[in-house]
């Protein structure tokens, strides 16, 4: 959505109508995760993408019938005989999309400024039920501002930026659960009843697409191995740094890739910027030293850090488990800890070493752990 909004902005400033189609849902197998959004001009013209050019030509249809005055609704396309030519969805899913035409142009600018100012925030939409079409913008708790409800201005729940969802209880329980949606970097609808009750009791269907910060890596040591993980964390759209307290060896030619090349005590560095660490977040210790590594997994173990991992052999792992113990490591911390580094993919060099890793972490942000993780080939259901 937000790579659409300057084309938005700047059809409305020329007076031409546009409707936008966002993907909800997704069941099986699609080319777009949910959050890929397209946006039809009044006049045919199209940006974005919500298939890859599978279905393109039918949401723009469905694009221009709502500009036509049909209701903003959703829309499912999915694989069979039939209509698998016909929309040229061939991939074996069904993907569901939410069509409206683009309103409410000062949330989405204040949507624009934070998103362009590296501030998360989380967009809620109801996209069936009660007030459908309506919207909250989220973001963190202090940036609350007042919003309008039935009886006029009301205090606004906790982190409001804009919008509403037409009831003070519901915008209170979308607003929290749409921060938890935002620091998991997750998208994707959540039910609810009329005034925000459990899903038993759900009247309606709230689309919340997180707009997050690219996730970070912290990467411990600046050896062989560092460069190979830098580059594989980018493909990921990671933020870098690389830390290492040897100003010979910590240098941004050795680590062109990297975001940042931090001279310095790893611990302290952790420490430094761990309050910003969360659930999609890594640090990786490759430094091979005691003296680095032992205290840099202390630190990362105080954050919220996903993903925790350490390279090592398994003695080498050993003896570091047994120092932790002796700083105050208990049970829980070490089984945090992915060491040896990685999954068990055979390689050896530091650009196989670099997926293994890398491979791990798409593991345990996704699967909770790589113990699972088979060939598809070997596998049966969606891929996806």
């Amino acid at each position: 959505m937000i790579e659409l909004l300057d084309d938005l902005e700047a059809w409305r400033l020329q007076g031409v109508r546009a409707a936008v189609a966002r993907v909800v849902g997704l069941d099986g197998s699609g080319p777009r995760l949910p959050g890929a959004a397209m946006a039809v001009s009044e006049h045919g013209e199209v940006v974005g993408s919500v298939s890859g050019g599978c279905v393109e030509g039918a949401v723009v249809s469905e694009a221009l019938e709502v500009l036509a005055g049909a209701e903003r609704h959703q829309v499912s396309f999915g694989y069979s005989d039939d209509d698998a030519f016909a929309v040229g969805l061939t991939c074996g899913g069904t993907v569901h999309l939410y069509i409206e035409p683009f309103e409410a142009p000062e949330l989405f600018a204040v949507l624009g400024a934070a998103a362009a100012a590296g501030r998360p925030v989380a967009l809620a939409t109801i996209v069936d039920g009660p007030g459908t079409g309506r919207k909250l913008l989220v973001g963190e708790p202090e940036a609350g501002t007042a919003v309008a409800s039935g009886e006029g201005e009301a205090e606004a729940p906790a982190g409001v930026l804009a919008g509403s969802l037409g009831d003070l209880d519901l915008d209170r329980v979308v607003a929290r659960d749409a921060r938890a949606e935002l620091a998991a970097g997750r998208t994707g609808v959540r039910h609810y009843g009329a005034h925000g009750e459990a899903r038993i009791d759900a009247v309606l269907s709230v689309f919340v697409e997180s707009f997050a910060p690219p996730p970070r890596m912290v990467i411990v040591g600046a050896v062989d191995f560092t460069a190979a993980l830098v580059r594989a964390a980018k493909l990921l759209s990671y933020r870098v740094t690389v830390c290492d307290p040897r100003a010979v060896f910590a240098t941004a030619k050795r680590f062109p890739d990297a975001d940042e090349v931090v001279t310095g005590w790893p611990d302290r560095h952790i420490r430094s910027v761990g309050a910003g660490l969360g659930p999609r977040d890594a640090v990786c210790v490759l430094s091979h030293d005691v003296k680095f590594d032992v205290p840099a997994l202390q630190a990362a173990l105080e954050t919220r850090a996903g993903y925790i991992g350490a390279m090592g052999s398994r003695r080498t792992h050993a003896e570091r488990v047994e120092r932790l113990r002796e700083a105050g490591v208990d049970d829980a911390g070490l089984a945090r800890i992915h060491s040896p580094i990685g999954l068990e993919l055979g390689g050896r060099t530091p650009e196989e070493t670099a997926v293994a890793i890398v491979a791990e972490i798409v593991a345990e942000r996704y699967r909770g752990g790589a113990a699972e993780v088979r060939s598809l080939r070997d596998t049966s259901g969606p891929i996806h």
